[in-house]
């Protein structure tokens, strides 16, 4: 009978020292075990959860979920920690189809999957329901280069709609550290001063709006995540989307991954960084603003209107008088503006809209028929 090999010291686990090592952190190069892997991992979150105070017991709480390895992980190590950690928090997961076949269509049946796994609530909301568009539809109409600015205008808003419809006030996204770092560097690059200071913070709430969303994974790596899932076996879609390879955001995923390659903790320095950005207060320029002739009922003439640098139109409203803000007189939603960007993006597209369909059956002539009459047959 052969003995087993001695495992050499330098494979074992750099915690416990008692198991073999089977991956090394891409965050700070540690050897882990499967174990050790685990309960790194599921504290590192728990720390930031409490430290950022994301949770109080009793809150609804819900998931955007998109069937990907990170709204997935998200999902089941919030189940985890809820019910190790009694956070006291009702998990529900909340889907947008977007309208994307062969990528949506797909992914939304491994959601369905994972609501059985996780014995979790599911709802799902269609671009197609809210904005009478799918995603395919606004390609076609816009082309593809524009279509992750409609797309994240529309998710965002969708999330909302969705958690309105749950009467929850609380989303969870699966953003992880490499996300944020990406966007501090696309803000960077495109000179997106407004934004940069907003570009790494854990949780975001527009003024007035009672949506809260937060971030538990801002710290947590890109490649830990996957590990964390393939270790753990979770069930999840990894394609990315059919229209991803044309955004912008690719541009700046490529710069990170040549600085991860060459310094591992760039991701965090970067996060580091943007967190201490302190933006100088933008000066004031004089814009004409024009008193609201039209009175509405309560007598109230205060309103005032006045022209933002990109044309639209803001409403200088006292907001401390409202408990919602104000809302868009299009489509009922909260917007600082008289409409919201939603329904600019959509009226330009209704704008481009074909009046006239062009039918198959309607009868053609000369060389057209003949070409319809040849694709027809089949030898």
């Amino acid at each position: 009978m052969s003995t087993p090999k001695p495992v050499k010291v330098s494979a074992l686990c750099e915690l416990c020292h008692g198991r073999k090592a089977v991956m090394k952190r891409p965050k700070n190069l540690q050897k882990l075990c499967k174990e050790c892997f685990y309960h790194v991992f599921e504290t590192e979150i728990h720390n930031t959860i409490v430290a950022n105070s994301l949770f109080a017991p009793g809150d609804r709480v819900a998931i955007g979920a998109s069937g990907g390895k990170d709204s997935t992980v998200l999902a089941s190590i919030l189940k985890t920690l809820n019910e190790r950690y009694n956070y006291g928090v009702e998990l529900v997961l909340l889907s947008i189809d977007e309208g994307i076949k062969g990528y949506r269509d797909d992914s939304l049946a491994t959601v369905k999957r994972n609501q059985v796994q996780y014995d979790m609530p599911l709802e799902i909301v269609s671009y197609k329901d809210l904005y009478s568009w799918t995603m395919d539809e606004i390609v076609s109409c816009a082309g593809i280069r524009s279509s992750c600015t409609y797309c994240g205008v529309l998710r965002r808003q969708a999330l909302d709609r969705g958690a309105a419809k749950l009467g929850i006030n609380h989303v969870v996204t699966g953003h992880n550290a490499d996300d944020m770092a990406e966007t501090v560097l696309m803000n960077l690059l495109r000179g997106d001063v407004a934004r940069l200071g907003k570009s790494c913070e854990i949780s975001t709430q527009s003024e007035g709006s009672p949506f809260k969303r937060t971030k538990p994974f801002k710290y947590t790596y890109q490649k830990e995540i996957v590990l964390y899932a393939h270790y753990k076996k979770l069930d999840y879609f990894s394609t990315e989307c059919t229209y991803a390879p044309e955004a912008f955001r690719g541009t700046a995923r490529e710069l990170l991954k040549a600085l991860e390659a060459i310094r591992p903790s760039c991701i965090m320095d970067i996060i580091y960084s943007g967190e201490q950005f302190c933006v100088a207060p933008k000066p004031k320029r004089a814009t004409p603003k024009y008193k609201n002739a039209k009175k509405i009922q309560n007598g109230d003439n205060d309103n005032e209107q006045e022209i933002n640098g990109d044309g639209s139109v803001s409403l200088k409203k006292k907001l401390e008088s409202a408990t919602d803000g104000h809302r868009c007189e299009k489509c009922g939603y909260l917007t600082m503006n008289r409409i919201c960007k939603a329904c600019v993006l959509l009226a330009g597209l209704e704008a481009s809209r074909p009046k006239v369909t062009i039918d198959n059956n309607v009868a053609v002539d000369g060389a057209a028929k003949l070409s319809k009459t040849l694709e027809q047959l089949s030898f």
